[in-house]
């Protein structure tokens, strides 16, 4: 059937889908038909006023109403567009409803979610439909995980091919959070047995490469000598979408690794960092605490345009493969907000008007767009570079 959008950006009026909302407005093509989404019409109609003020020609963005709790309102956003990005998180608690309304209308979805939660739980429940229907379901388009995902992606494209790989990640940033991303990541620490049964239930759902073996081992405390810093175990997503991105290309080679640290030059601050993590993540059992903690950032709010100024990332990756050995960097700006938003607007823009390979079912960055994306970013300011080849 034919569709009304090519683009529709759900939560557009939340601190990051504002954001998103802004870098499509100046940097959307002109035949691309977007339209904004969300539950309260008045704050859809001011942000169309500040679009307009960015681009006059957006003083008739289509404004569709779009609310989590009314499937009959997802369903018909999905099925008139072709593309679908969510920002509305925690994605947990108010994302399931879109993912299904896509999967089953055959409409390619993207989001931000860091929650490894959630992301298994949509493939158990939607990745066959959606294989059926034709849909792209690309969680993780934002800081979490598109960095590490293209970035492994990028490193392997500068080591001999068909060789066992291995590829560490460090990734080093300076930023802050917002409400919302305050409240995802405490409702994630709340809920380890939770994620812990849905990664179980994935794990034994996931078909495993046929002749290659795939290990996204978590790693220890250790001193790089290459980066001259401390690596310390990150706990997050973004290994577990490298490694389904090595399981579905072959590229990745015969037996492929990787292992994902925070970059840290003093050890004293590696270990403040972890102890401090192993706290917020106790805290987070008690509800009262908690929510406490979730209300000193309110949800909507966020850094300010200076503060986001000043903030950055770069995350380096060492891979060796066949005796060679390379250094590679992916970096930007402020990661949480004006790069994610960033992320997510270029792959909403690139599963939209981009040539891709045929893919369908929950599938990576990588996997889904991989190299046109790549190419994207850097035009956007995102740099890919090679730092050192041994």
């Amino acid at each position: 059937m034919p569709r009304t959008h090519d683009l529709v950006l759900v939560g557009a009026t939340g601190f990051t889908g504002t954001l998103t909302a802004e870098y499509l407005a100046r940097h959307a093509p002109a035949d691309c038909r977007w339209a904004i989404a969300g539950r309260n019409r008045s704050k859809l109609e001011r942000l169309r006023e500040k679009l307009a003020a960015i681009d006059p020609r957006h003083a008739e963005l289509p404004l569709l109403h779009a609310d989590v709790t009314d499937p009959a309102s997802l369903k018909a956003v999905a099925e008139d567009t072709r593309v679908l990005a969510s920002t509305v998180g925690p994605f947990i608690l108010h994302g399931a409803a879109l993912v299904a309304a896509c999967a089953e209308a055959g409409t390619d979805y993207l989001d931000i979610t860091g929650e490894p939660e959630f992301v298994d739980l949509m493939y158990l429940r939607h990745h066959r439909r959606a294989q059926e229907t034709g849909a792209r379901l690309v969680h993780a388009c934002g800081f979490d995980s598109v960095p590490y995902d293209l970035g492994v992606l990028y490193t392997l494209g500068k080591l001999p091919q068909g060789e066992p790989v291995r590829v560490d990640g460090y990734v080093r940033a300076s930023g802050m959070l917002s409400g919302g991303t305050l409240a995802s990541a405490l409702l994630m620490f709340s809920r380890t047995q939770q994620v812990a049964r849905t990664a179980r239930e994935r794990r034994e759902a996931d078909p495993r490469p046929e002749g290659r073996t795939v290990r996204t081992p978590r790693g220890r405390l250790h001193r790089s000598h290459v980066l001259r810093a401390w690596g310390v175990p990150l706990p997050t997503l973004d290994p577990q979408v490298v490694g389904r991105s090595a399981a579905a290309l072959d590229a990745y080679g015969p037996v492929f690794q990787y292992r994902h640290f925070a970059a840290v030059k003093r050890l004293p601050v590696a270990l403040a960092g972890m102890i401090g993590a192993v706290k917020l993540a106790v805290l987070a059992q008690i509800p009262a605490v908690r929510r406490a903690l979730t209300g000193r950032l309110g949800s909507g709010q966020g850094p300010s345009p200076e503060r986001r100024s000043r903030s950055w990332f770069s995350a380096r990756f060492v891979g060796e493969a066949g005796g060679r050995r390379v250094l590679t960097e992916v970096a930007g700006g402020d990661p949480g907000y004006e790069e994610t938003a960033k992320m997510l607007a270029e792959s909403a823009l690139c599963l939209a008007m981009d040539d891709l390979p045929r893919t369908s079912g929950q599938v990576t960055t990588a996997v889904a767009m991989g190299e046109p994306l790549i190419a994207r970013l850097e035009r956007a300011g995102i740099t890919f570079r090679v730092l050192k080849r041994a």
